[in-house]
């Protein structure tokens, strides 16, 4: 069957193989980080806040050069080096926790130069599909990529839940360095060989960058798209910290429970997966981008009057839907820009795209840390959800609002763009156009 085409492909099933595992092992951090802050160095809400800021600073301070520099060089050996380095990285803490010497600053130390090392590695690795499959199999190829994300994201967070109960925090964190480990021996495995860049032909890095700059920046469709997820993005990372801050120090959920919960947001977004191209095709790629979070995103208000009973059940199916709604979103929304993108400018497309989308989680981390140590967690929470679901007006009011084809050739921007905003752009209260 064509559908299945891509399970015939054996370079693309050691991608895929590598990435389901670490993927789990990185749900299982993400549960075990913050319960090892609140429960074992009982952190603060801002120093829980902290955690965010500094796992995402590397993608603000470094990922534009990162962009640039990876398009000079093979995209394997990259995610083979930043896989191992994270391992090792990951491996530290509970050697530490076994010396007796762990604290909320190694943790700070581990998780920023973790973040390093992702941002090499998710820059080389979203360039590297279309070098793995043919245009008209990306949206096949990230449809199952997500989806084993979304089965990491229903297994990793309780799994994760209930090994902090056994194992205790910081002795978890080996799950996530073995993982790593099997993510860059499947890598390695690709026999498919990529040519070496021209260095030769190549310009100034500076240059490169502003390159990469200019070609998001001047499109008039990947420009709302990038505001859309920043500002998704800031106010989830606001949210994410505190909702376990709530969960384990409010609530007095047990590690396995809180974990439960965290996974069924991911039952949501498998559902995603599963149905993201059917709904592409329905209801049209353009509208789905934003109908996929503008529905689904508000569903969270739940989170900030959750109590012990019936509402951490209603807490559950708003979370279903909010991860089905994020995974349509992101499969629709970056199958679309690696098509779009030629190939010469993909490194740097993603690495800018990642700065501007990622850039703002740290910052989003910081503000969530800082309202819930002053006007508490649960209004942190209700601010933090506000906030994200106003991203999709972004897309609402932009060209790809009633595009029910977008674009799959690759093309540049107007080299002349308007300095206005589109027509009914929204701007944030605040900021400069």
């Amino acid at each position: 069957m064509v559908s299945d085409s891509l399970l015939l492909h054996a370079d693309f099933r050691r991608l895929w193989a590598g990435n389901a595992v670490s993927q789990i092992g990185t749900m299982v951090t993400g549960v075990a980080l913050p319960l090892l802050a609140v429960g074992t160095l009982h952190a603060t809400p801002f120093e829980v806040g902290l955690l965010t800021t500094f796992e995402y600073l590397a993608f603000l301070v470094i990922g534009l050069p990162v962009g640039a520099w990876v398009d000079r060089v093979r995209l394997r050996s990259v995610m083979i080096v930043a896989d191992l380095g994270r391992a090792v990285l990951l491996a530290s803490i509970p050697l530490a926790a076994a010396l007796g010497v762990l604290t909320i600053w190694q943790v700070y130390g581990v998780v920023l130069a973790m973040g390093c090392l992702t941002v090499f590695f998710d820059v080389s690795y979203q360039s590297y599909l279309p070098f793995l499959v043919d245009r008209e199999r990306l949206v096949e190829g990230n449809s199952k990529l997500q989806g084993s994300q979304s089965v990491a994201q229903v297994a990793g967070p309780g799994l994760g839940g209930f090994l902090v109960q056994w194992l205790t925090a910081p002795y978890v964190m080996l799950i996530d360095a073995i993982s790593y480990l099997w993510s860059a021996l499947w890598v390695g495995a690709i026999r498919r060989t990529e040519q070496r860049p021209d260095r030769a032909a190549r310009a100034r890095l500076l240059h490169e960058i502003k390159e990469g700059l200019a070609f998001v920046g001047r499109h008039r469709l990947l420009r709302p798209i990038a505001a859309c997820t920043a500002t998704g993005n800031l106010w989830i990372s606001a949210q994410q910290p505190m909702l376990i801050v709530l969960l384990a120090r409010d609530l007095s959920l047990s590690a396995g429970t809180i974990g439960a919960l965290m996974s069924a947001g991911a039952c949501g977004g498998i559902l995603g997966a599963l149905t993201a191209r059917r709904l592409a095709r329905r209801l049209g790629e353009g509208p789905v981008i934003w109908l996929s979070i503008g529905v689904t995103t508000p569903l969270g208000l739940v989170q900030p009057f959750l109590h012990r009973g019936p509402l951490l059940g209603l807490f559950v199916a708003t979370q279903i839907a909010v991860g089905a709604g994020i995974v349509v979103y992101n499969v629709t929304q970056v199958s679309f820009r690696q098509a779009l993108c030629p190939d010469r400018l993909r490194g740097r497309m993603n690495a800018t795209m990642r700065w501007l989308v990622w850039g703002t989680m740290p910052i989003g981390g910081l503000v969530g840390g800082a309202l819930g140590s002053t006007v508490g967690v649960r209004t942190a929470l209700l601010v933090a959800v506000l906030g994200s679901s106003v991203s999709f007006l972004w897309v609402y009011y932009s060209p790809l609002r009633w595009m029910r084809e977008l674009p799959t050739t690759p093309s540049m921007p107007d080299p002349h763009p308007s300095t206005a905003p589109p027509p009914g752009a929204v701007r944030p209260h605040g900021t400069q156009a």
